[in-house]
């Protein structure tokens, strides 16, 4: 199933995205809940598919990007975090911060926690996966060389596009991503490529942090990252999963 996060007349609800539509469902999309025939009309905005407690990333998760980095490939899976501040929904503007720098888009399967999970095994990861949404971790270049740990780098507002839909019964291996700049493909490659997968990184990251209903972890990106500019359209597409579009500005 597909599902979405929209807000209606000031409303905040999910519903499922069925052939071309959307249709609210009762009770809670992270336990117990099933699709109405209530098809929504008129207006709306479709949201970030979740409002996290904490975003959890991995770096240099792919073999080719680390390489691109110059990035030696570790024996645990690297980790940081991103505000739940630098969330913004599909079609909303990635407002550059600091526009003299480099700044690169970043194309990632993002993965939502349905409930509390901790010190689980990669068997049971499954168990605690809603879907998969398309995410962008923008990326100051130099802040993060500047400053060796990267929370600023990644953490301004905006610099977390999220969406457009949360997708669910499908596996994460396999998938295309890609990053497509101004009508350009510039990162191709599958979740295969990845060097921890994502069964492995949940339980890893269960095993430090507790994992809450809608929290998000970031798989890391393929090669082919590059640089972003105030008027630039960025789009990250995964198959399977949906594309997320945004636009480039500069911060006021």
């Amino acid at each position: 199933m597909t599902f979405a996060r929209l807000m209606q007349n000031g409303s905040i609800f999910y519903a499922a995205y069925i052939d071309g539509s959307y249709y609210k469902i009762d009770g809670d999309l992270f336990a117990e809940h099933k699709v109405t025939d209530k098809k929504i009309e008129g207006e709306f905005k479709i949201l970030a598919p979740v409002s996290p407690s904490k975003i959890i990333a991995l770096g240099v998760n792919y073999r080719n990007h680390a390489a691109e980095m110059g990035e030696e490939v570790k024996s645990d899976p690297l980790i940081f975090m991103k505000p739940p501040t630098a969330v913004i929904a599909p079609y909303e503007n990635i407002e550059i911060a600091n526009p003299e720098n480099r700044t690169d888009y970043e194309a990632e399967l993002a993965v939502i926690i349905k409930s509390k999970c901790s010190r689980i095994s990669a068997d049971e990861a499954e168990n605690y996966i809603l879907g998969y949404t398309c995410a962008n971790d923008v990326t100051d270049r130099v802040l993060q060389k500047k400053d060796g740990q990267w929370v600023r780098a990644k953490g301004f507002d905006t610099y977390c596009p999220l969406g457009p839909h949360i997708v669910t019964g499908i596996s994460p291996m396999g998938l295309r991503v890609q990053s497509i700049l101004n009508g350009e493909v510039r990162q191709d490659s599958t979740t295969d490529k990845m060097i921890n997968n994502v069964f492995d990184t949940v339980a890893f990251i269960s095993n430090i942090m507790t994992l809450l209903p809608g929290d998000v972890i970031m798989t890391g990106t393929p090669e082919g990252i590059g640089p972003l500019s105030a008027g630039d359209e960025i789009e990250i597409r995964i198959s399977g999963v949906g594309s997320l579009v945004n636009k480039v500005v500069n911060r006021e």
